[in-house]
């Protein structure tokens, strides 16, 4: 039987396209790392594959396959064959793959042409599509001219890198705002689907023949999602753009972010009840990760500012007194820091301004590039 297969040299307008794919790996393998727009149809569940490769390594290829096919027969493969086909009736141009584009895509191509239908699987699977990402992070920095958007907390850093086409939104990537509040609802991904979706990103970036890459001051750690050390030691060296904007201005931004947002988002979930004791323990808990940082004496004075902001929101539904406790942590943490981090990176600041201002020096400067 002839294979169709969908070459390497497309995995790029695969990625950028978000084309439909099913994914027959094992569950175990697709919860480690997987493709945004794959969907995880497996041939084998974790168990099956685990008796399959046990067999393998003792019994060798031939045994294995005969196992798999004893274990996957009868109404059990018919009810997969059966998911793959609804499958491809949604995405008639669908794909399929599994690790190496090996014995599993072809078995599932197989079935599903017995079943009546064609599909084309991918030249390689998930390991060499892997491979093909991480190594768009790695050639990324060369391509074009990186910038780094600084800006003390509460400027509106991220909604600016949103506005532009020439950015990449490493936190928006992350699902986290990158400081000690910046967890949201969602959990976070995978390390390996924060640098799959890196990439991908990168890849629609580049095609947008953009003349400058420009990403957010971040941290080595976005929360828990480390970005590639390659990337991040050119982000280290990349000139910097400082976003200026005024405290008046920070503060309903960071209560918003803080107080409004994940208090909705808690009782959207929970309920009013148990919504706002998550949201409490939320507060407390991104103080507390803090609390070497400001030292036992400032940590109480915030919880306590904290404690009494909650019950004057419980009982009046009012959250301007949170702006209390953040006002302070601004003036004793975040700005000093910002400060003192800003005062490492003073020799490679190219332009300060305001959202304004800075925008306007973006346009000018792709003006130029452009022309």
């Amino acid at each position: 039987m002839t294979l169709k297969r969908i070459p390497r040299e497309q995995y790029r307008q695969i990625f950028t396209s978000g084309h439909p794919m099913m994914d027959v790996r094992a569950p175990i393998e697709f919860d480690k790392g997987a493709f945004p727009s794959a969907t995880n149809l497996p041939l084998m569940n974790d168990n099956e594959r685990q008796k399959v490769g046990t067999c393998y390594k003792q019994q060798g290829q031939e045994a294995a396959i005969a196992l798999g096919h004893s274990l996957v027969c009868g109404k059990v493969k018919e009810a997969r064959v059966a998911a793959w086909l609804d499958f491809f009736q949604r995405h008639p141009e669908g794909y399929l793959y599994c690790f190496r584009g090996g014995l599993r895509s072809q078995l599932t191509q197989q079935w599903l042409k017995e079943a009546g239908i064609e599909v084309p699987f991918i030249d390689g699977g998930y390991k060499a599509m892997r491979q093909f990402l991480l190594d768009t992070i790695e050639m990324a920095p060369a391509k074009g001219q990186m910038q780094i958007l600084s800006g003390i907390t509460g400027s509106g850093k991220t909604e600016f890198i949103q506005s532009r086409s020439e950015a990449v939104d490493l936190e928006g990537i992350a699902n986290h705002r990158g400081s000690s509040f910046g967890k949201n609802h969602e959990g976070q991904p995978s390390q390996i689907n924060f640098e799959n979706n890196l990439a991908i990103a990168l890849l629609r970036h580049e095609d947008r023949a953009e003349p400058s890459l420009l990403l957010e001051d971040e941290s080595f750690l976005i929360g828990r999602s480390a970005i590639p050390k390659s990337f991040y030691d050119k982000m280290q060296a990349a000139p910097v753009l400082v976003l200026e904007e005024s405290l008046e201005d920070r503060l309903p931004r960071l209560l918003d972010d803080y107080v409004h947002k994940m208090h909705a988002g808690y009782i959207s979930r929970l309920g009013e009840e148990q919504g706002f004791n998550a949201f409490s323990d939320y507060l407390f808990a991104s103080l507390k990760g803090i609390y070497k940082r400001l030292g036992g004496k400032v940590h109480d004075e915030v919880k306590a500012l904290m404690t009494d902001a909650l019950a004057t929101q419980i009982s009046s539904n009012d959250t301007r007194a949170h702006l209390s406790w953040i006002t302070l942590l601004l003036e004793v943490y975040y700005d000093p820091m910002y400060r003192f981090q800003l005062g490492k990176k003073e020799e490679r600041v190219i332009f300060s301004g305001n959202h304004q201002a800075m925008a306007e020096y973006l346009d000018k400067q792709k003006q130029n590039r452009l022309g």
